[in-house]
């Protein structure tokens, strides 16, 4: 795909996917979201981590409404249901790790696209905001399954309810991101994270996905069988044996994610 709106670099195992509309602070229109989606598979395939961020003072600031014309008369149902789900399923269903690294502003479905990836680092002066009552709707974009598993219920219900920032510092303390990084030090830290996962484990990695996210519909019984499956799998890759061998050897290992 020759992409308008995004960019995406593959190197060292590493896809990063920049949302590239600064001019709009990286909202989401139409094309975008076909791109990131594409994008987001082809990390699939052909890398080990997956990472989105954003060109510019912000990460993402949502849906374009920058047509008002066009945002008054839009088919809400329709684009979420054609547009935004096939997106925020790939990012969610992605066989690698996945981080936002979240260089700004995020807002609305931009700040619910970042809460799609598996691991969440913002820059401190990053600030999260559920705008959505602002223009009388109601967070979407995966945010009313994201916000209550993340944050708790009341905290989300207040995030929804009021629209009003939350820092990254906050998101980091409530448990809605896994960090927040002084400004300074956020590119390092991303890309830092980044390389580690893209050299770990990848199938134990996906284990972890695929087990953590089981455990909100399974009972304890279901969770364990899935557990002794998923850790079979695991038991016959290459890089247990290598972490076996590293450890007696009292070495890093070197896995290959396989």
């Amino acid at each position: 795909m020759d992409y308008q709106t995004i960019r995406l670099e593959i190197a060292d195992d590493i896809a990063t996917i920049t949302l590239a509309r600064p001019d709009v602070m990286n909202a989401l229109n139409t094309q975008m979201r076909a791109e990131l989606l594409h994008a987001i598979q082809v990390a699939g395939r052909e890398a080990r981590v997956a990472v989105m961020t954003g060109e510019g003072r912000a990460f993402c600031s949502g849906q374009d409404l920058g047509d008002r014309a066009t945002a008054a008369n839009i088919d809400l149902e329709r684009v979420l249901r054609d547009e935004y789900e096939p997106m925020l399923r790939a990012i969610f269903d992605c066989p690698v790790p996945t981080i936002a690294a979240v260089n700004g502003a995020a807002a609305g479905a931009g700040a619910n696209l970042a809460l799609a990836a598996d691991v969440v680092i913002a820059t401190e002066s990053a600030v999260f905001l559920q705008a959505f009552t602002r223009i009388g709707l109601l967070p979407d974009a995966g945010g009313t399954y994201w916000l209550p598993r993340q944050m708790g219920f009341a905290k989300a219900m207040g995030a929804a309810l009021f629209a009003e920032p939350i820092s990254a510092r906050q998101a980091s303390d409530w448990g809605m991101i896994w960090e927040a990084v002084p400004d300074i030090d956020f590119a390092g830290r991303w890309h830092a994270r980044a390389a580690q996962l893209a050299h770990g484990p990848t199938v134990a990695y996906r284990g972890v996905k695929d087990a953590l996210r089981s455990t909100w519909s399974n009972g304890l019984e279901e969770q364990l069988a899935l557990e002794a499956h998923l850790q079979g799998l695991a038991g016959k890759t290459r890089d247990f044996k290598e972490g076996v061998v590293a450890f007696t050897e009292k070495r890093p290992p070197n896995f290959e994610g396989r």
